[in-house]
């Protein structure tokens, strides 16, 4: 067997962190460089200021970095952007259009909520699009994921070669030691596309905002895990074969108790179903009167009929998404007072909003052979397009996405960009 080799304390480790090991096609042509895709969520792409992050810095000084940020799709929340980076399709068009949802098509649970292993899990929430971990295993590249979202379904029947059930408490040192330990494998089963999570930044921008001290030393504590993951790459004389893309998927903007827009005032909630609150909410009515009252203008939020959402923000179409979205002013929620009652705490960071406000920029910095050193992308140009960029590096055809190459191809060496 291929593990024979491996010592028992590794295989120990990796089993208790529910890693998993799939049969894989045989191996094809490998791609032309190793390419590690990574996400420290929540990440807002002016925290690289905060001299917080030297790693971070350097690896954006000797390669790509953004002048502004990257923008996030619509809403601009974790699992629709995870899953937009893989796939290249804004949330409307691969249906993973929230953190929580609602498909009557679904049969059984028809309700979807990150937090739920079950529908996580469960690949019909996902089907509608094709992962580059699936697209790439199918075109001979070894993948391997760690926690990325939707990772943990058999996507089309798929999964990644390597991959790990979401484990919260894996320190971010442990995160990298698992993906370092599939970077041991022999070459021939080796992955040639890796993905690794961070969720820490977010964690904490939520629960103290995005000025507390609290995310400064998340960023720090991610940053000197990079140090490990650079290390361990030299170390196995992979660092200058490497194409490291480090992205957010999405900022934060602070909130406060004061800064609640509630839909009691404006109609009664119970001819509202609500799926989901926040800085957007969205719900279906029960009568054309509250649909009325909601609809429109109010002060801190917008409402819209799904048909009517501005189609810059390029979401409306899917079956997925109620009859009515409301987007809050940055820095407020929607919610009820009932709902806001039975919370133990309120969040004083949050993200969602607009994509396009400063608050929700998110990182991105991109280094290796393949990309200018030094290059500060001054175009602004939103997360579609790093999918695009990836199945160049991989050397794989895409699928149909709405990333554009030609958005951000300046970033590369003349002889990677075609």
């Amino acid at each position: 067997m291929w593990l024979t080799g491996w010592t028992a304390s590794i295989l120990a480790f990796l089993a208790l962190c529910g890693v998993a090991f799939a049969q894989t096609p045989p191996a094809a042509t490998p791609p032309r460089d190793l390419l590690i895709l990574v996400s420290i969520d929540g990440f807002r792409a002016d925290y690289l200021d905060r001299g917080v992050t030297p790693t971070l810095s350097a690896l954006a000084a000797d390669g790509v970095r953004t002048a502004r940020g990257m923008r996030p799709s619509f809403p601009s929340v974790t699992f629709p952007n995870h899953y937009t980076l893989v796939t290249g399709l804004y949330p409307d068009h691969h249906g993973i259009i929230a953190n929580t949802m609602e498909d009557a098509s679904v049969t059984g649970d028809t309700r979807f909520a990150l937090s739920k292993f079950e529908a996580v899990s469960d690949s019909r929430w996902w089907d509608a699009a094709e992962p580059l971990w699936v697209t790439a295993k199918r075109q001979g590249v070894h993948t391997a994921t760690l926690f990325w979202p939707g990772s943990e379904a058999a996507i089309h029947g798929v999964r990644p070669d390597y991959w790990a059930h979401f484990d919260a408490a894996l320190t971010p040192d442990q995160r990298v030691d698992i993906v370092l330990d599939w970077l041991d494998l022999p070459e021939a089963k080796r992955p040639g596309f890796v993905t690794l999570y961070f969720d820490q930044v977010d964690h904490e921008g939520h629960i103290h905002g995005p000025d507390s001290p609290e995310v400064n030393a998340a960023a720090a504590l991610v940053d000197k895990a990079l140090v490990r993951l650079e290390a361990g790459l030299k170390a196995r004389g992979l660092f200058d074969q490497t194409n490291l893309i480090i992205v957010a998927d999405h900022g934060m903007a602070s909130t406060s108790l004061e800064r609640v827009v509630f839909l009691d005032d404006l109609t009664p909630v119970a001819g509202l179903h609500i799926v989901t609150g926040g800085p957007v909410a969205e719900f279906s009515v029960a009568t054309p009167e509250a649909a009325k009252a909601v609809l429109g203008d109010h002060p801190h939020m917008t409402c819209w009929n799904k048909a009517d959402i501005p189609a810059r923000l390029h979401y409306g179409t899917d079956a997925r998404i109620p009859p009515i979205v409301c987007m809050a002013q940055i820095g407020w929620e929607i919610a009820t007072r009932a709902d806001l009652a039975k919370r133990t705490a309120f969040s004083l960071g949050e993200h969602g909003y607009d994509n396009q406000a400063p608050e929700m920029a998110a990182l991105f910095i991109a280094h290796g052979p393949a990309f200018k050193p030094g290059f500060v992308e001054t175009t602004p140009f939103e997360n579609v397009d790093v999918y695009p960029l990836m199945t160049t590096l991989l050397g794989v055809t895409p699928q149909p996405n709405d990333g554009r190459l030609s958005d951000i191809q300046d970033m590369l060496k003349p002889s990677t960009a075609h």
